[in-house]
């Protein structure tokens, strides 16, 4: 088992790692004030250096450099500094490691590193090879401290590591691809992982590394590489059951997230496994779908907090384990072996990439010799490195005089990379053109850029016409919020894509712009397929599944992602059918069909219930598993020479139980017996036994024959066929799995090609934004389409083939909509501050009853006074009701004369009775289930007492509600370009609801007002005094209208873009018109 701070018990292991024993009474409450000093110093630090973390961590270091001096003369500052001196290294390594581990395997994107995984483990294990084998002679040939073999092997691996965070931090802030940075962090992994397992080795035998046996030593590998690599992947699972619990809290979720990151760590470590590799997997195993949304957020800033902090410690502590040696040590030798180390690691990374680079080549990766050379100054080190230090010389055969040396080199070389190597990284790559953004991504941004300013200049225009805003300079609100791209300067070859349109020099292409739709395309798709999993439409692995196949398909130029493409990198279920098929044939049917049986012929009777009998089968397998013990001695060479006799005897015993199955099933079954594969398998068996027997006679007749007695040996060992007849019994259960399996592949690609229809729709409705000319905009559409196309016909064969398994998953999908959709509101009111949080909840626990209906069940009539308002959870309800009245008397309105009768459907998400609560009147509709139904039901009392106590502005949110749902319903051709959603509404106030008693007026700016829409009661022109019902689109030629209703709603539609609504009186025109026309037939 991996050495821990529990267990360590090694009598050789030194009480100090350097420094003098305390010769006085220990006291630590000091110690955690020095923790908290480094903190706080660190964050000083950070704020003055902003963008120099190598500073701040070389300050760190100089700053514990000097503390350890001070500790190493004066016993004051020693008693501060001692608990840390006495600390095991294996605690701190425990300490610290996890979480900065943890944060860099989960910013690695999976999807792209498992592409080229092979490659990244090539190039792992090459490094870790050339860092040992080249660091290693350096060491033992330059160092004056007469370190011994193991001590520098065991320092050359501790040189060999990457660090995974610091790699590719200076890539990350000038635009460099992440599926670059993924490869330099993915290699960093792997070669942790390796050295982890390696020092696990060493720390958990006493011997030296010559007398380790071999079999301990593969054992301990494959329980470190496979069993850490299982163990974090379903460690991974649990924390991603926890992390998507649509009813935890944020403060639940990080305190969960932090402590099973270590429970992880230690629970593996304890079982003997490499902790380090189950972190690796558990991060790489998470992704933003593993979260609740906006989780993800909170709990990588957390990381990030800890990791800094951590790295500060570290780099601190460490000066201070430096700083508590003896000087005498240091000298110009030092100075000469550091560059000399530094020049080693680097000329490592160079020999690495040259030795990689055909690998890579050879796989037609995206490769070439202007990445080899960033990869070359990648060969940064970090906290992993000087953590495992000090075991250079806990693990050492010959202990040296000054073992802070070994701290030393390591994290001078540590502060060299990161400074030196980080700067020639950003430096390579923008002079090699690695940084340079392509045409189509430049006008992707550029379009980004262009519609947020769109958005602000519509926001500062909208907030012009508020009274309150009236003094505010708006001159200077405008220059400060003005945006404007700026092409960065490694792309002058793009310079003609500026913000001015004047500065170009050409138009681009429609190969350009295509590429460029097609960008956008994606982006559109991976964000419908996380919104529809956030909203419970899609299930996580679904969505998991759908984004990675989109960033698969993404770099490859022209390409628009079919469903045809997501089946083939699912690798669709066509193994599993045929898995299923080739099970269904070999499956043994018993014939039930009763043979002709001669009616005087009692022994043929007898036979046929013996043959066609359950315990006649049963017998036949018992037969077969009790011969398993002899086939075994058989086997043996040394027990068969033992048992001849008997396993002669015994094998004439079991031919003869054979021959007399086979012969009952042949006098009852005659021809048929050879129909059935089974039946042929048997006769087979009594075949070859026949002929074992046969060879073994003739082998006792003439023993010389050496020809014979191969051909016997040969024909024994086909013995081992009589065991397949129990595949029998095993058959019906594989199938079963089999069934169940495809039943699951069948869901998941279900739920696949709904989402990606969903998605095709999304990118459709702004497929006008993201296409720069009409043809462009054509071949867009028609790629779409297409894809849409082929996607429902792939979705009506999966109904088609498991109509059953298509019903349960809607179902699912219907409970998780309506959860999500629920806690969505719910958390929009919190946020508003309409509820509070823990009273909205009481009031639902206490309030809220769960009603159930069966089918044909009666929910609410037409005419009865409403009881209460029902949530629909599950199931479908048909709402059957006249014409509505939108509060009219029907006297008002001849064009409602006739009693029409209407029918709506509701379903799971809908809510029942709001509109008759609302106003306390009589309901409209009759609501009969048409399934079994469940809602939630909230009686008219406690609904009353909630605007009142807990949700006073609820009752306006409903009428909005309801506004935008009747305006949808009625004018949907009119306000397709409008973006009506509830939320969006209430949080922009891009739509709202007045209220109209009789005789209240209400004036119309058609500046500000796009559309005026009245969707209940009646009003009338002021002007012209031509009345207008609900639901109507008021006319732009209309400047004021007077309520002539008790109660009248508007709903107002506010301008996003004052310029536009002169165009939009065509559609009120041929809204209303075509309104009129369906009035006038009914």
């Amino acid at each position: 088992m991996n050495s821990s701070f529990w267990s360590q018990k090694d009598v050789n292991r030194p009480d100090l790692l350097c420094g003098r024993s305390a010769d006085y009474l220990v006291k630590k409450e000091h110690f955690p004030m020095l923790v908290c000093s480094i903190i706080v110093l660190g964050g000083f630090l950070r704020i003055c250096l902003k963008n120099s973390e190598v500073i701040v961590l070389t300050i760190l270091s100089l700053s514990g450099f000097v503390i350890g001096q001070l500790a190493y003369h004066l016993v004051e500052v020693h008693q501060i500094v001692y608990p840390l001196l006495r600390t095991p290294s294996f605690s701190l390594f425990s300490y610290f490691l996890p979480i900065i581990i943890f944060m860099a395997a989960l910013e690695v994107d999976f999807y792209i590193l498992k592409n080229i995984i092979w490659q990244v483990l090539l190039t792992g294990l090459i490094s870790f090879s050339t860092a040992f084998i080249i660091i290693g002679y350096v060491v033992l040939k330059f160092n004056v401290d007469s370190w011994d073999l193991q001590s520098c092997l065991l320092f050359s691996i501790i040189l060999g590591i990457t660090d995974p965070l610091h790699s590719v931090n200076s890539l990350r802030t000038i635009g460099v691809s992440k599926m670059y940075t993924d490869i330099i962090r993915g290699e960093s992994l792997v070669i942790c992982g390796f050295t982890a397992i390696f020092f696990g080795i060493f720390r958990s035998s006493p011997m030296h590394i010559t007398l380790f046996r071999e079999l301990h030593v593969v054992m301990g590998l494959i329980l470190d590489i496979f069993g850490s690599t299982i163990c974090g992947y379903w460690c991974s699972r649990i924390i991603q059951f926890i992390l998507t619990d649509l009813f935890s809290n944020t403060l639940t979720n990080v305190i969960l997230c932090f402590s099973m990151v270590y429970m992880t760590f230690f629970v593996v470590e304890f079982f003997g496994m490499s902790g380090i590799v189950a972190l690796i997997t558990v991060g790489l195993n998470l992704d933003s779908l593993s979260f609740k949304p906006k989780m993800e957020f909170v709990i990588t800033k957390f990381l990030v907090m800890l990791s800094s902090v951590y790295q500060h410690l570290i780099y601190t502590f460490f000066g201070i384990v430096i700083g508590c040696g003896e000087t005498k040590h240091f000298g110009f030798h030092t100075v000469a072996f550091m560059s000399i180390l530094f020049a080693t690691v680097n000329f490592v990374r160079l020999l690495t990439v040259f030795l990689v680079s055909p690998i890579l080549v050879y796989w037609s990766y995206e490769y070439n010799w202007r990445w080899g050379v960033v990869i070359t100054w990648s060969g940064i080190k970090g906290v992993f490195s000087i953590l495992l230090a000090p075991d250079v010389y806990n693990l050492a055969e010959k202990k040296v005089e000054a073992p802070h040396m070994f701290v030393f080199y390591v994290q001078v070389i540590s502060l060299l990379t990161m400074g030196i190597n980080s700067y020639m990284m950003s430096q390579c790559a923008r002079t090699l053109g690695l940084c340079a953004i392509s045409l189509p991504r430049q006008m992707a941004m550029q379009n980004a850029f262009q519609h947020i300013q769109d958005i602000i200049q519509n926001t500062i225009t909208l907030f012009k016409t508020e009274k309150i805003l009236t003094s505010v300079n708006w001159v200077l609100v405008e220059e400060k919020t003005r945006m404007e791209y700026v092409t960065p300067s490694d792309n002058d070859q793009f310079s003609r894509v500026s913000k001015d349109g004047k500065e170009r020099e050409e138009s681009p292409t429609d190969e350009v712009l295509i590429e460029e739709a097609r960008l956008h395309v994606a982006i559109i798709q991976m964000s419908s397929f996380e919104k529809q999993c956030n909203d419970g439409i899609l299930g996580t692995e679904a969505a998991r599944i759908l984004i990675g196949a989109t960033k698969s398909y993404c770099p490859i130029q022209g390409k628009f992602m079919s469903i045809y493409d997501v089946s083939t990198y699912v690798r669709a279920r066509s193994w599993l059918m045929k898995f299923k098929n080739m099970l269904t044939y070999l499956e043994y049917h018993k014939e039930r069909t009763p043979y002709f049986l001669p009616g005087s012929n009692k022994f043929l009777i007898f036979v046929y219930h013996i043959v066609f009998s359950e315990e006649f089968e049963y017998a036949g397998h018992i037969v077969t598993l009790m011969y398993m013990y002899p086939l075994i001695i058989h086997l043996w060479p040394m027990a068969r020479e033992l048992n001849v006799s008997a396993l002669m005897s015994l094998n004439y015993y079991y031919m003869f139980l054979y021959i007399l199955e086979s012969s009952l099933k042949i006098i009852i079954m005659k021809k048929k017996y050879f129909k059935q594969h089974w039946n042929i398998l048997e006769f087979l068996i009594i075949v070859v036994g026949i002929a074992d027997i046969i060879c073994i006679y003739f082998v006792r007749l003439r023993p010389d024959n050496l020809l014979l007695i191969q051909f016997t040996v040969m024909i024994g060992f086909l013995r081992i066929i009589r065991f397949l007849p129990i595949f029998k019994v095993i058959i019906p259960v594989l199938i079963k799995i089999a069934e169940v399996q495809v039943k699951k592949r069948l869901s998941l690609m279900y739920n696949i090609t709904k989402g990606y229809v969903k998605s095709q729709e999304d990118a459709k409705l702004l497929v006008k934004q993201i296409s720069g000319r009409e043809s462009i905009y054509q071949k867009l559409y028609e790629i779409l389409e297409t894809n849409k196309r082929d996607a429902v016909k792939e979705l009506g064969l999966i109904e088609h083939e498991g109509r059953d398994v298509v019903i349960a998953l809607k179902t699912k999908q219907a409970i998780r909509n309506v959860i999500a959709k629920a806690l969505k509101n719910l958390t929009f009111l919190w946020s508003r501050g309409i509820i509070d949080k823990h009273e909205g909840i009481e009031m639902n626990k206490e309030r809220t009853k769960l009603a159930y209906f069966d089918y044909g069940d009666v929910i609410c009539r037409e005419g009865e006074m409403p009881q209460g308002i029902y949530l629909i959870i599950s199931g479908m309800a048909s709402l059957h009701s006249s014409s509505p009245t939108f509060g009219i008397d029907s006297s008002l309105r001849p064009d409602r004369e006739s009693k029409t009768l209407f029918t709506e459907y509701c379903t799971s998400g809908d809510v029942l009775g709001e509109l008759s609560c609302l106003l306390k009147r009589e309901i409209e509709y009759t609501a009969i289930c048409e399934t079994i139904l469940q809602a939630f039901f909230i009686s008219l009392e406690d609904l009353y007492e909630g605007f009142d106590v807990f949700w006073p502005s609820l009752e306006y949110k409903i009428w909005l509600k309801l506004a935008l749902d009747t305006a949808c319903q009625y004018f949907e051709s009119s306000l397709v370009d409008e973006d009506l959603k509830f939320q969006k509404c209430v949080l922009h106030n891009h739509a709202y609801v007045e209220t109209l008693s009789s005789y209240n007026e209400l004036a119309i700016n058609n500046v500000t007002m796009k559309f005026v829409i009245i969707v209940y009661g009646s009003v009338i022109n002021t002007k012209t005094e031509e009345p207008y019902f609900a639901p109507y689109i008021i006319p732009k030629t209309c400047e004021q209208v007077q309520g002539t209703s008790d109660l009248s709603k508007v709903l107002i539609i506010l301008a996003s873009d004052p310029d536009k609504n002169e165009n939009d009186s065509k559609f009120r025109a041929s809204a209303n018109t075509g309104l009129r026309m369906t009035r006038e037939r009914k």
